[in-house]
């Protein structure tokens, strides 16, 4: 059996492209029904984000099991010609393959280096595959390999740690000045894509309270309504400065929003206590002459790009490390995969040594005449002493040896030595023994 991989990324293809390749949930069933249904195929998993598509299987073949999954890839969807699709596609087989997974696993692969929603995707299409029953030994163990590796780069390097996009950059800010923001409340001036995003980080961080003011008050009346909000008229947001611990600013205006002097009164207002100003318009929308007032706190956007830029440099450096474990998983998942080939081999020899055992007992059942019931127990159990005493060093050494350079040669003499090539083409429920489980 062979592992291949093939899919299309942000990394491959645009948007347009792979937005139809996307697999919603509720028709997950069926397109793994049909990629199992291939006989070419023996195991699959769709892992479908909206950043990749990848299919993950088991074949029998490997260039036509590449080209099998390929096949079910573009048959999916219509629309777009196998010619523009083709440069699109990546493949990987064998160790490839298990790197190319673990390190989408470890989100060392993702458009955001480090971001954690990957993992839980990569359970959801673990959970479907054995849902619809389309994984088996082999799958089952790589995905499990690949969860357990992404969990351990998360605890062994600080890859997930430090914020990388503006948005949190600036909540991490406010952690820092204020250190607990449970107790904070929050205003936030604009509603655009980035501003959303802060407020859901800053709702994810426990904040007390979080204001919209938008010059669209349906808008903020929607945000509010998501997330839990309140709603403000923007012609009052100065009126709830007074109240805010944190002020977000990103409205899209030429000029500034908030001045100094309105500022200084606010801090008058809230006798001083200190006020958190985060300004992520271009141009700026507030004053930076707020800076110079007693505990008012100001950074704009260049000041969250600087601390953006520094930690994701640190990812990266704790990305290398994280390439290092996956390198150690891989070998450990090799170890375990190439003895699968040393399974069939013992069952083989088992079967073989166990049919010649019972073809004696039945010639010399005929010179020995009628046995009592103990007698044939103890014969039967003389005979299969000796089978297991003498099966039991080749056995301890074709499990060890698998793993070595001289794997297969071991493995092609114990065919040929013992004649095993009739028993082992013979289908698998014709074969009688089962090894002692998978081999480590």
């Amino acid at each position: 059996m062979n592992i291949v991989l093939v899919g299309l990324s942000h990394r491959t293809a645009p948007v347009e492209i792979r937005e139809r390749f996307s697999f919603p949930v509720e028709k997950m069933g069926d397109a793994l029904y049909r990629l199992k249904s291939n006989p070419l195929i023996e195991e699959g998993i769709i892992l479908s984000t909206c950043n990749r598509v990848e299919v993950c299987a088991v074949v029998k073949d490997t260039r036509a099991g590449l080209e099998a999954v390929k096949d079910f890839l573009i048959q999916s969807y219509s629309g777009v010609s196998r010619e523009s699709l083709e440069p699109c596609f990546y493949m990987h087989t064998a160790s490839n393959c298990l790197r190319h997974l673990f390190r989408v696993a470890s989100s060392l692969d993702s458009m955001i280096l480090g971001e954690p929603q990957i993992l839980g995707q990569i359970k959801d299409a673990f959970d479907q595959g054995i849902l619809h029953k389309t994984t088996g030994v082999i799958l089952n163990k790589v995905f499990k390999k690949a969860i357990s590796v992404a969990k351990r780069v998360r605890t062994e390097t600080r890859i997930a740690e430090s914020a990388v996009s503006v948005s949190y950059a600036a909540v991490e800010l406010a952690k820092k000045i204020f250190g607990k923001l449970t107790e904070k409340s929050v205003l936030l001036i604009g509603a655009g894509e980035m501003a959303e995003l802060a407020a859901r980080h800053f709702k994810s961080s426990g904040v007390l309270s979080i204001s919209f003011a938008n010059r669209s008050y349906d808008r903020a009346l929607e945000l509010s309504k998501d997330l839990g909000g309140i709603p403000v008229k923007f012609e009052d947001f100065h009126v709830e400065m007074a109240s805010s611990d944190i002020v977000l600013c990103s409205t899209g205006a030429p000029d500034y929003v908030i001045k100094s002097e309105e500022v200084s009164k606010v801090i008058g207002i809230r006798q001083n206590r200190p006020i958190f100003f985060i300004d992520i318009s271009v141009p700026r929308n507030i004053d930076p002459k707020i800076n110079d007032l007693d505990n008012v706190f100001l950074y704009d956007i260049d000041d969250l790009q600087i601390s953006v830029e520094t930690n994701i440099k640190l990812r990266e450096k704790e990305a290398l490390k994280a390439e290092g474990i996956i390198t150690e998983e891989i070998e450990r998942f090799a170890r375990w995969f190439k003895s699968l080939d040393a399974v069939p081999m013992i069952v083989a020899l088992k079967d073989r040594a166990e049919e010649i055992r019972i073809a004696e007992l039945e010639k010399l059942s005929g010179r020995l005449g009628s046995l009592t019931k103990a007698q044939r127990e103890a014969l039967d159990g003389l005979t299969s002493a000796i089978v297991n005493k003498l099966l039991h060093s080749p056995l301890t050494v074709l499990k060890q040896e698998v793993h070595s350079t001289n794997g297969n040669m071991m493995l092609e003499a114990t065919r040929r030595l013992f004649d095993l090539e009739e028993i082992l083409a013979r289908p698998e429920k014709e074969k009688k023994q089962d090894p002692e489980g998978p081999l480590t």
